[in-house]
């Protein structure tokens, strides 16, 4: 849903940032690297002290190297293999990092097993969504589309869990976890269905031919 708005932020909001480090000399790859740096340092270090609007403000000045480094990958010349599958790799520690921060929360000073648990089960199945589709992709088959693609699960509970900090409403928190853990469900169950569908009909076409 939020990837339609990426090519905006991209060639209007980020710009200056993409032209000002190509004239800077850094690398694209650079650019990912400090960008998942400082995304995990925000939530494994932040969160579970507690301080959860420090830790999504943190995290949220660094999680825009993600579209960052494409843009000047493109606009470089310099996209490649390596890079897509660098940053792809580095995206699932950078979800590992804010999911499991708020696991090390909840189970600290948030002190609730149910939402640790709800918490965890978004983290596992964040990256079975991830990885359905990518698996897919390798078989030549595709599992796109699903209610939790990865910029809506980032972008719904660092927004919730920002607000909820902010002004002392948690239940914003819990009901956006709620929210994600049925919706990660139905994506994962989703792009099963896909790739069943898909593989049955190419066994069909074999058998007619």
């Amino acid at each position: 849903m939020l990837d339609r708005f990426k090519h905006f932020w991209q060639s209007v909001m980020l710009a200056p940032f993409v032209n000002t480090f190509i004239r800077l000399g850094i690398s694209p790859d650079a650019v990912t690297l400090v960008g998942t740096l400082g995304v995990s340092a925000g939530a494994l270090v932040f969160f579970p002290q507690g301080k959860l609007l420090t830790g999504v403000l943190v995290i949220s000045a660094f999680v825009f190297s993600d579209l960052i480094d494409g843009a000047m990958a493109r606009a470089t010349g310099r996209s490649s293999k390596f890079g897509a599958f660098f940053d792809s790799t580095l995206d699932r520690i950078g979800d590992g990092a804010i999911f499991g921060g708020l696991v090390l929360y909840f189970a600290g000073p948030g002190d609730s097993y149910l939402y640790l648990c709800l918490t965890l089960y978004c983290l596992v199945m964040g990256a079975v969504t991830s990885y359905a589709r990518a698996r897919a992709e390798s078989l030549g088959m595709d599992a796109k589309g699903g209610l939790a693609e990865r910029a809506d699960r980032l972008v719904a509970i660092l927004a919730m869990t920002g607000l909820g900090a902010l002004f002392d409403l948690p239940i914003l928190m819990y009901v956006t976890i709620w929210v994600l853990a049925l919706a990660n469900t139905e994506t994962v169950v989703r792009r099963i269905l896909m790739v069943r569908r898909q593989t049955m009909t190419s066994s069909s076409d074999l058998d007619q031919s």
